[in-house]
């Protein structure tokens, strides 16, 4: 008998809900359960403000875009998350403020993980973007000490992460999409577009066109990704290596006679393989084959064929 879940509180539909903890505590994790149109990131604006997200410089700059923007979102009454480490006192009262300003509930979340944790974080981050150890301390530091005096500060609400069930809508968002991609919610899904973004990825979609009714890769249904006079052609293999499998070639220019009128094709894992097939970088890959000429193998079987032939009429 499968045990009942355990019952979680329910945050409000629409608030102010601020992360608190230190660097390294998981934060911005937490903050990817909501939809990313709800989180305000102090890294993510830094981002947008200097095209760095750990440029520390711009760091009041995007304290100040991040206030903006809360107080919009507060006046139209839309749920906002908000991601950012240096949040002392000060700050966090003139969140709760502009919170109140509209009539916004204002919930606290403390993601208290441990400090050696926090502190072991840092060793996987980019040199912009780890904290020194000391101030990670202090950060943890302030954490603990906030956990009194946040309703003091105007929060209505105060919880620890781990008393939350962040897991559920996280699951179900993700799943909806999913079902939605599928076309199970009734619409058209992504359809043929579904092993698209699987193998490329959503960002290469807006470019995919099919082009059916191209003969260039023997009957195999061929696309094409155009952005203005660059394109690359494409053909999706439904039988690949014999196996059954599915996958994708990339047209490219035939290695073994710059005039072949036939085509050329090399396989394409990722996007990455459309990045090199467009700079050239695939244009003498190893698995390479050529409608006219086939594939290194054949070219060099055959050279070894016309070697043994002239081979042995010399000898005669």
């Amino acid at each position: 008998m499968t045990a009942p879940m355990p019952q979680y509180p329910e945050l409000p539909d629409n608030a102010l809900i601020v992360l608190i903890g230190a660097s390294g505590a998981g934060k911005t994790t937490l903050a990817s359960t909501w939809p990313a149109s709800q989180v305000l990131s102090l890294d993510g604006l830094r981002g947008v403000i200097s095209d760095d997200p750990g440029c520390q410089d711009a760091t009041g700059d995007a304290a100040d875009v991040l206030k903006l923007i809360l107080e919009r979102r507060m006046a139209r009454k839309l749920n906002t998350v908000i991601d950012a480490t240096n949040l002392e006192q000060p700050v966090r009262v003139d969140l709760v403020m502009a919170a109140k300003r509209h009539g916004m509930p204002t919930i606290a979340v403390i993601v208290a993980t441990p400090l050696s944790l926090c502190i072991a974080r840092q060793d996987g981050r980019p040199d912009n973007r780890r904290v020194p150890e000391d101030t990670v301390r202090t950060q943890h530091k302030a954490m603990v000490h906030s956990v009194q005096s946040l309703r003091a500060e105007g929060f209505n609400e105060t919880f620890f992460v781990g008393g939350l069930n962040r897991l559920e809508p996280y699951l179900r968002r993700l799943s909806e999409a999913r079902s939605a991609d599928l076309g199970l919610d009734g619409g058209d899904g992504l359809g043929d577009l579904l092993l698209v973004r699987r193998v490329f990825g959503p960002e290469i979609l807006p470019l995919w066109q099919w082009k059916d009714g191209s003969d260039v890769a023997g009957g195999d249904r061929v696309a094409e990704i155009r952005l203005g006079q660059l394109y690359l052609t494409l053909a999706l293999r439904t039988d690949v290596d014999g196996e059954g499998d599915y996958g994708f070639d990339v047209m490219v220019p035939c290695p073994f006679d710059p005039e072949c009128g036939g085509y050329a094709w090399a396989p394409a894992w990722s996007i990455g393989c459309l990045h090199r097939a467009l700079t050239g970088q695939l244009d003498n890959h190893e698995d390479i084959v050529c409608t006219v000429h086939g594939s290194f193998d054949d070219v060099d079987q055959e050279a070894d064929d016309h070697a043994a032939q002239a081979l042995e009429a010399a000898r005669g």
